[in-house]
């Protein structure tokens, strides 16, 4: 009985260490759920990242157009050194003619137009001329041409909005409109008591709206004409 016992603990002291398969097995199957886990959730943070920097970068661009239209509306000219409707909008063009001053130089004017082509706006601007003329072949023509700059703002973009606001109408898309109430604020210069006073802007507001692939609804904006 004692040799049998003394046999039976040499064997034990001579089991060899280690880990057997199914420990390797249980070992290997929990790292493996642990790496999907973490790669999941990596993956989460990276489609996060790149969400919040589309976000910023479409604020980034909105924000820098409303803020070059705010400048142009800002910079409008008026109707009478125009000699039209100096804010104008037409199928699915903004039109601005706005003042364009350099130290020491008469005054210039530039016609800025905003246009919506193959989903990207571009902001066309002429040359700032001081010439009733050029002023004339400008306004007729179109842009893109190559004296005429353009710079791609926002794309996307299925289409762009305008209204304007004309005091004794209020909020209006039509031009005739606008016109109408030119030649009354002209009739208005005639009359003895307002003699020698500056002609009334026709436009005083100017609302933009737009609609893009990136945005859940749409973006309208309200900016004052010449203030």
């Amino acid at each position: 009985m004692k040799r049998t016992a003394r046999s039976d603990g040499a064997r034990r002291a001579r089991r060899p260490g280690g880990f057997t398969l199914i420990e390797l097995m249980v070992a290997i199957a929990i790292l493996a759920v642990i790496a999907v886990l973490s790669w999941r959730g990596l993956e989460q943070i990276i489609r996060a990242r790149a969400t919040i920097t589309n976000a910023m970068e479409d604020e980034r661009v909105f924000a820098q157009f409303f803020d070059q239209v705010r400048i142009d509306a800002r910079e409008a000219a008026t109707d009478d050194e125009v000699g039209q409707p100096a804010v104008s909008i037409s199928g699915g063009t903004l039109q601005i003619v706005r003042r364009f001053e350099m130290a020491g130089a008469a005054l210039r004017l530039q016609v800025v137009r905003y246009q919506v082509t193959n989903g990207r706006i571009t902001r066309y601007a002429s040359p700032p001329v001081a010439m009733v003329g050029d002023l004339r072949r400008l306004l007729s023509g179109s842009a893109g041409g190559g004296e005429w700059s353009a710079v791609p703002l926002i794309g996307g973009v299925g289409a762009i909005t305008a209204r304007l606001y004309v005091p004794r109408v209020g909020w209006t898309t039509e031009m005739a409109q606008v016109s109408d109430e030119i030649a009354r604020n002209a009739n208005n210069v005639k009359v003895p008591q307002f003699g020698n006073a500056p002609l009334e802007r026709a436009v005083k507001g100017l609302e933009i709206g737009i609609g893009a692939t990136s945005l859940h609804t749409r973006i309208t904006r309200v900016f004052l004409v010449g203030e």
